[in-house]
């Protein structure tokens, strides 16, 4: 059999382009290597699935996709946010809003979104076929012509596309072959780095605060003495470095920069500048003088932090606040605003959420995600060199150019 569409890979954007094409009247078949659908959209969101967020495809925003964004425009301006959320909404999915634009089923459920796919699915007629793993592509004369699968089976189709996802969290089967592939057939792959991961420093002190929680805490990533990124948000400290969702946003350009040294300050006190901080220390110290210092300081930071401030600051934990000097008093600034350590690496790609990299967008029209090499191949989704912050913004890349991807396939 000829089929009009074959979408190779059934992850959120593979199933997006599927049912769009067959929802046009095209006969597509969706291959997926593993044994069900959108495994990876499973663990999104911490298994709620922050499908989308109405934050992003607003221009004063959008600039969060870093320097590929614009390419995101036509996309999101044939299938954005608002058609997003309506999409789900009437495939049966009640949604809600939470803090920082985050949208989620109401249910909690990120099983709910995948469900409401595999319904557009077969509303449109699509074939699936699942434990088949394609081994490789054919092209000829700048189109392709068919796939092999790894049992020799050879698949006919008008139109390809492709939307096997990155290389992140290679449990839910996501090993990179989509690029592989596509470097064969002459398409140029950005350099692929993890991304929305952990960091790991270089400081044992860490391991000191494992576990530690902070919300609203100031984040300034400094290289060659000068100050590439600022930030405030929640922060986790693991055994070896940082995590939560200030740090992880933090992650990608982190990772573009480690090519020489790079230091993250942390500034315990972001609501209190420095001279103001001086000015409630010398109160305090006078005020309640008799207090010792490791009392003092049990109201004033998580009792977690207490021993790396005391030995930051070099100020014995015994000794009795109004006794404490200048220098001493500006060593514990220093400690609580400019708490500085040196990135080692970033977690590899079992720990990130996302790939960054991928197929250079220069080769793929953004307004149909058709290739600029072949005619009738269509790219979406992670395996393109687009990503974004935590929230949402990601998921909605792949409903964007999955959509925009199905629907100019199944012409």
């Amino acid at each position: 059999m000829v089929y009009d569409v074959v979408v190779i890979g059934g992850g959120p954007a593979g199933m997006m382009a599927a049912a769009r094409a067959g929802e046009r009247g095209a006969r597509v078949l969706l291959v997926e290597k593993n044994n069900q659908l959108g495994v990876k959209l499973l663990a999104t969101g911490h298994g709620r699935s922050n499908f989308t967020n109405m934050l992003a495809d607003k221009k004063e925003t959008v600039g969060v996709y870093g320097k590929n964004y614009k390419f995101l425009f036509s996309a999101f301006n044939k299938f954005g946010v608002q058609k997003t959320v309506e999409f789900f909404v009437g495939l049966g999915v009640a949604a809600k809003e939470e803090d920082r634009g985050r949208i989620f089923p109401k249910s909690d459920k990120a099983g709910d979104i995948r469900e409401s796919l595999i319904k557009y699915l077969k509303k449109g007629g699509v074939e699936v076929w699942l434990n088949v793993e394609v081994k490789k592509i054919v092209a000829k004369d700048k189109k392709i012509e068919k796939i092999i699968l790894a049992n020799g089976q050879e698949i006919f189709s008008k139109n390809f596309i492709i939307t096997t996802g990155g290389k992140s969290y290679p449990e839910t089967g996501s090993s990179g072959d989509g690029y592989k592939w596509l470097k064969s057939l002459g398409h140029k792959i950005i350099t692929l780095r993890p991304a929305l991961t952990p960091i790991v420093l270089k400081e044992k002190i860490v391991k000191d605060l494992e576990g530690l929680s902070l919300k609203n805490i100031g984040i300034n990533v400094y290289q060659n003495n000068k100050k590439i990124i600022s930030r405030a948000g929640d922060i986790i400290f693991t055994a070896d470095g940082l995590s939560g969702p200030a740090i992880i946003d933090l992650s990608e350009r982190v990772g573009a920069l480690l090519k020489a040294p790079i230091f993250i300050e942390i500034d315990f006190k972001p609501e209190t500048e420095a001279a103001e901080l001086e000015k409630k220390l010398q109160n305090d110290f006078h005020k309640d003088g008799r207090k010792i210092f490791k009392n003092y300081l049990a109201g004033l930071v998580a009792p977690k932090l207490m021993p790396v401030i005391i030995k930051l600051s070099g100020i014995d934990e015994k000794k009795q606040i109004n006794a404490i000097a200048k220098p001493e008093r500006q060593a514990l600034i220093k400690a609580l605003k400019e708490f500085t350590l040196e990135v080692k690496e970033l977690k590899g790609f079992n720990k990130a959420m996302i790939t960054a990299g991928g197929v250079d967008i220069k080769e793929v029209d953004p307004k149909t995600m058709r290739s600029r090499l072949y005619e009738n191949l269509f790219l979406a989704g992670e395996i393109l060199d687009l990503d974004g912050p935590t929230g949402g913004y990601n998921l909605q890349i792949c409903w964007s150019t999955g959509f925009t991807a199905g629907d100019s396939a199944g012409l």
